[in-house]
């Protein structure tokens, strides 16, 4: 097994444990500009975002209303919730976007590679044939093709269809 050594990472990584003053979820769920916070869908339990910091283009993420860090904390009625929610995400993705396929994940946990760890989120992540290049490995950088407020504008489109009903 290799070792890369890189001690300055350590700073980010204290930093990381610092709790964030607010919750950019429960701001979105709260503000009635959707289109601001680009907002998808709001419902009684769930919500369903654009990622601002994407890892490809329509990456959503789907949250519950509720502020809670883990599933177990959520009803059954809200686990439900979630599960139409991406369920019907995935739909108007594959309807607007036309990706190949789907990285869905949730990470629990700052270790797991949650960014907010305080409020429970799935991220769908559209993918498509050829969507990864030389770009990342080399150069560190993602490219995104398209802007955000172009891909929430086709999204918002069919965004109608997405339903957290059981």
């Amino acid at each position: 097994m290799k070792i890369l050594w890189a001690p300055w990472r350590i700073k980010y990584i204290l930093s990381a444990k610092k709790k964030a003053e607010s919750c950019f979820i429960c701001e979105a769920y709260r503000d009635s500009n959707l289109r601001e916070r680009l907002v998808l869908f709001k419902g009684e339990n769930t919500i369903v975002l654009m990622n601002k910091y994407p890892y490809n283009t329509g990456h959503l993420l789907v949250a519950p209303s509720r502020h809670v860090a883990t599933l177990n904390e959520l009803s059954s009625a809200e686990i439900c919730s979630l599960g139409m929610a991406v369920k019907t995400s995935i739909e108007v993705l594959k309807e607007t976007l036309h990706p190949d396929g789907f990285n869905i994940g949730i990470n629990l946990g700052r270790v797991a590679g949650a960014g907010l760890e305080d409020h429970v989120h799935i991220h769908i992540v559209p993918r498509w044939n050829g969507d990864t290049n030389f770009m990342p490995v080399i150069a560190e950088t993602k490219v995104i093709p398209e802007s955000l407020r172009d891909t929430y504008e086709k999204l918002l489109r069919s965004a109608g269809k997405i339903s957290e009903k059981c």
